[in-house]
């Protein structure tokens, strides 16, 4: 983190609930930081919700470590 973005954590914590606001009022997604949980109880629809939010991400320039990713 560079010693001016002070905020930086506040300010990307923001972001994410910006992008995924309607995702976790759902209750399927939860955004804290630099975690992003999904939990879905049936796996129907869980890997679409996968692609959703990484879809979310990649159009805001941002990306998920693989190394991660579970």
């Amino acid at each position: 983190m560079f010693f001016r973005l002070m905020n930086l954590l506040v300010t990307f914590q923001t972001i994410m609930n910006e992008l995924l606001r309607d995702l976790i009022n759902t209750g399927k997604v939860a955004a804290f930081i630099d975690n992003v949980i999904i939990g879905t109880e049936r796996e129907e629809g869980h890997n679409e919700l996968v692609v959703e939010v990484i879809k979310r991400l990649e159009e805001n320039n941002l990306y998920v470590k693989l190394k991660k990713y579970k």
